[in-house]
C-alpha cells in the first residue's frame, strides 16, 4: 500500500506539469466507448487500449458479467450503461473477457463456491447456463458474446442499434501475451487478433 500513497502524494505534481490537459478533464468527458470488463487486477483497459484520462468510460464486474436488465430492480451495472449512452453519447461498447479468468474458470470447473456466497449468487443470478466446454479459453469467448446478447435486451441499447447509433464489440485479451482478439461475427463467429 506505501507505493501506492506515495504515488498518490506525488500526483498533484504530476498535474501541475499539464495543467491544460487537467483542466479540461474538469470541464467533461467525452469518451470514446463504454468498455465492460473484468475486475481482476490483470486487466487494465486504458493499458490495453493505450486510452488516455477522458476518453474511455470503464464498467468492471466480476467475471465481465452483464446482468439482465430488470427495470424493477436496477443495478450499477443497468445505470452505468444507460449513462454511458444517453448522457456521454459513446457509440461502441467493448465487452473484453480475458485469460486465466477466475469467474468462469469457477464455471467451466464447477467449483464450489459455497465459501463466497455473494460470488456463487452474483454467477448464478447472471450466468444461468453454464459454460458447455472445459476449455476455458473457449468458454471465456463464448462467455463475453453472451453478454452482448444480455445487453441487447437494455432498453437504451436498443433503441441506439436500431438508430444505427451503436456498435457492439466482443473481445478476449491474452494476460500472458498481450494479444487481443475481437469476435467477427460478420464472417465465421470467431475471434480473430486485431
Amino acid at each position: 500500500m506505501k507505493t501506492l500513497i506515495d504515488n498518490a502524494r506525488t500526483f498533484p505534481s504530476r498535474v501541475a506539469q499539464q495543467p491544460h490537459k487537467f483542466r479540461r478533464l474538469a470541464a467533461g468527458q467525452a469518451p470514446e466507448a463504454l468498455f465492460i470488463t473484468c475486475s481482476d487486477s490483470r486487466v487494465i483497459p486504458s493499458l490495453i487500449t493505450g486510452a488516455r484520462p477522458g476518453e474511455l468510460f470503464e464498467l468492471r464486474t466480476a467475471g465481465n458479467v452483464v446482468p439482465r436488465y430488470d427495470e424493477a430492480r436496477p443495478s450499477a451495472e443497468t445505470a452505468t450503461v444507460e449513462y454511458a449512452l444517453r448522457v456521454l453519447g459513446v457509440r461502441d461498447i467493448v465487452v473484453c473477457g480475458h485469460s486465466h479468468c477466475g469467474a468462469v474458470g469457477a464455471l467451466v470447473r464447477g467449483d464450489d463456491l459455497s465459501a463466497l456466497p455473494a460470488v456463487r449468487g452474483w454467477l448464478e443470478h447472471s450466468v444461468p447456463e453454464p459454460p458447455d466446454t472445459t476449455d476455458l479459453a473457449r468458454a471465456v469467448r463464448r462467455h463475453a458474446v453472451a453478454q452482448l446478447e444480455t445487453l441487447r435486451g437494455y432498453p437504451s441499447v436498443r433503441e441506439f442499434l436500431d438508430l444505427g447509433r451503436l456498435t457492439l464489440h466482443a473481445w478476449y485479451y491474452e494476460v500472458d501475451t498481450g494479444v487481443v482478439s475481437a469476435h467477427r461475427p460478420e464472417t465465421d463467429g470467431e475471434f480473430r487478433p486485431l
